[in-house]
């Protein structure tokens, strides 16, 4: 279908799908999910083409690594389907009701917000999270994959379309736009007349074409140069396997660590403890100099090191004489997303939670916390760095608006 097509078909289903009962909803996502687990074989070899072409392309390992499916990713995919099934519906809620002197009773009901468009690059779980979150919350999804993600997301929305197809749904509650090219995404991007809301998920080039071309609005899921700090308190042995859990866990994605910052008391202690531990990985660490005195094997780090996402085995490392110094640094370089600082001080952990400008502040625990299933939310549209509507990992309630009811007995205004 054209692009027109997908939007007059998305803006016609709106009516049935905010219509869907909490029940009739819960059953479609936890089928969903069998069906993905039923038909993983179809899945991983759709998967296997996107990933022959992304070896013959020398896709990066990171970004290599977010496109690979695997058995294991598929059951997962199925699992945020289960748990956002069994998530409360926001749908219909009302809060906030009060009477006025003259007696009308007002009120707030959360309702859908409408059409919702994704633009995404290779990370075909997003296909599956993308269509939880917004069928729970009544809301109809268009969906924009890269083309190095085309044949596994064609597979996984041909899986979930005939789930609905076996449930009596609209099958508009769902389009993916398979025509790849940029021109295809920049006339989705102008689709104002049937999409409410654009969420692009992917690296920054995406993210900065998506907020300056769109007429519809955005919510800006941004990039992640996530920092841990150290501070002259902080137990060793925690900072390492912090840092390492957040540096190596999976690089090419951005709650991972890309910096370091390290108080200079600590520094001798920690910096040669923490090598030994990153060699595993064969991390390269970008050090300041001060860093590269505790170190075995550094490379000089550059002012564009400070705000690099890396989404490799690379660690920029900067000490600091203290916390308001390590702050501020984090404050000027960061990117919104995640920070972490490994402290026993209360004091220090209290200020860090206050003063570090992010959608997520961890005190003594990893960035890789900062996901929709790890919160609680059965999935995620995406992580939010923007501070309206929503902000950090987005849920349910992040892809739900309201509208006034009012209640009255025969009221007029004078």
């Amino acid at each position: 279908m054209t692009l027109e097509e997908i939007g007059r078909m998305a803006r016609a289903a709106m009516p049935a799908v905010s219509g869907l009962g909490t029940d009739q909803k819960n059953a479609v996502l936890r089928d969903a999910a069998d069906r993905l687990e039923r038909r993983s074989a179809e899945l991983l070899a759709a998967n296997g083409e996107d990933l022959r072409a992304a070896r013959e392309s020398g896709m990066p390992d990171g970004l290599y690594d977010r496109l690979k499916l695997t058995a294991e990713r598929i059951h997962g995919m199925a699992d945020g389907l289960r748990a956002v099934a069994q998530l409360e519906d926001p749908i219909g809620s009302v809060r906030d009701m009060r009477r006025r002197p003259n007696g009308l009773e007002i009120g707030r009901m959360t309702v859908p917000i409408g059409v919702i468009g994704v633009i995404y690059e290779a990370r075909p779980n997003v296909t599956s999270d993308v269509f939880a979150l917004c069928f729970k919350t009544g809301n109809v999804s268009i969906l924009k994959g890269g083309s190095d993600a085309i044949h596994s997301n064609i597979a996984i929305v041909r899986v979930l379309k005939d789930t609905l197809k076996a449930h009596g749904v609209t099958d508009g509650a769902l389009s993916l736009i398979t025509d790849t090219s940029r021109e295809a995404t920049v006339s989705f991007m102008h689709m104002d007349s049937y999409v409410d809301l654009l969420i692009p998920r992917g690296g920054a080039g995406l993210i900065r074409t998506v907020v300056k071309e769109s007429s519809i609005p955005v919510i800006q899921t941004g990039t992640g140069n996530c920092h841990v700090y150290v501070d002259e308190t902080a137990d060793i042995g925690m900072a390492v396997r912090i840092i390492f859990n957040a540096k190596t866990q999976r690089i090419g994605v951005c709650n991972a660590e890309e910096s370091l910052v390290v108080h200079r008391d600590i520094a001798p202690a920690l910096l040669p403890a923490l090598e030994a531990r990153l060699s595993e990985k064969h991390v390269e660490l970008r050090a300041d100099p001060e860093a590269a005195s505790h170190l075995r094997c550094s490379v000089p780090a550059t002012e564009e090191d400070w705000g690099k996402e890396y989404l490799d085995y690379i660690l920029s490392i900067r000490t600091v004489s203290s916390i308001e110094e390590a702050i501020a640094h984090i404050n000027r370089y960061n990117t919104g997303h995640s920070e972490t600082i490994v402290t026993r001080s209360y004091a220090h952990a209290q200020q860090f939670l206050r003063e570090v400008d992010a959608a997520a502040v961890y005190v003594n625990a990893s960035t890789r916390f900062t996901d929709g299933f790890e919160f609680g939310f059965g999935a995620e549209i995406g992580i939010s760095t923007q501070k309206l509507h929503a902000r950090g990992p987005m849920g349910l309630d992040a892809l739900t608006t309201y509208k006034y009811i009012i209640y009255g007995n025969g009221q007029i205004r004078e």
